[in-house]
Formats: C-alpha cells, sequence, structure tokens
C-alpha cells in the first residue's frame, strides 16, 4: 500500500531581492557650503568651527561651481611665508578646484567604492539632475559597508 504525503501542495515563494544600499542612502545632507566671494580667512574659520577639511563652492543658485580644500589653502599659506607676507584676503575662487569629479546620488555605494579606489579624492560632492543635494566621503562607504548584514551583501 503506498503512502500518501499530507504535506499539500508546495508554495513557490519568490526571493525577495534586497535593496542596495544607494549614495542617496548614505551620503551627508547637511553640508557647509561656500561661494567664490567669501575670503580664504572665512573658509578656514568655517573649516576649524566644523571639524572639516573642505566643502562645495555654489554660485547664488546653489549649483555646484567648484570645491574648496584644506590643501587649496596651504597654497595661500605656503606663498605668504615664502614671500614674508602676511595671509592675504583673497577670495575663494582664486583656490578653488573648478573642475569637480561629482557622483550621481542613484549610483550604488559599489561604484562609489569603486569612484573612490580610482581617485586620491577623500570626498565626492552628490548631484541629482545636476542639482547638489550632499556629499559622500570615504569613511561613509566604509561605515555603510561595516554595518551590512551577509543577505544585504550586493
Amino acid at each position: 500500500m503506498p503512502i500518501k504525503s499530507f504535506q499539500g501542495e508546495r508554495v513557490i515563494r519568490s526571493k525577495k531581492r534586497t535593496k542596495t544600499l544607494l549614495v542617496s542612502d548614505i551620503m551627508s545632507h547637511d553640508l557647509v557650503v561656500f561661494t567664490k566671494e567669501q575670503t580664504i580667512h572665512e573658509v578656514m574659520k568655517k573649516f576649524i568651527k566644523y571639524r572639516i577639511s573642505g566643502g562645495p563652492v555654489v554660485d547664488d543658485f546653489g549649483k555646484l561651481v567648484g570645491v574648496i580644500s584644506e590643501a587649496d589653502c596651504m597654497k595661500e599659506i605656503s606663498d605668504s611665508r615664502y614671500f614674508n607676507l602676511p595671509i592675504l584676503d583673497k577670495s575663494v575662487a582664486h583656490f578653488m578646484t573648478s573642475k569637480v569629479d561629482t557622483i550621481d546620488a542613484n549610483k550604488t555605494i559599489f561604484e562609489a567604492a569603486s569612484m573612490f579606489f580610482k581617485t586620491t579624492r577623500r570626498r565626492f560632492p552628490v548631484l541629482d539632475k545636476n542639482r547638489l543635494v550632499g556629499q559622500i566621503s570615504r569613511k561613509d562607504i566604509v561605515v555603510a559597508t561595516i554595518n551590512m548584514k551577509s543577505q544585504t551583501w550586493r
């Protein structure tokens, strides 16, 4: 006599795809931004006050026009020492980097990690439809990957 199975019909479950972390999920939203008209003195004071090493430079409409960093400020400090002059009140426009590498908000954190690996940049301004929406740093990527579980590692 054959044995009957009382398990019933098997339900085929679809595998749930976990959402891949995007740059927009882990980026910093509240940025300290600078304008081209600000002086290097003002920038250095903000670097110290907010404990940052750089930030985006925007125009009157909030459009990204460059990036200013501590390294850019070092140029002015070096020149003032070389010529034995006080640090001048030159504007950010003289020192900022105009050709800015950016990243799209919809990139995955793995694509962002690849970009960091291929460059010497420590941070990227994040754009969404050519509008500055945040900034992502190497540390943001490291923290996000540490917090990921093996099931979400995609």
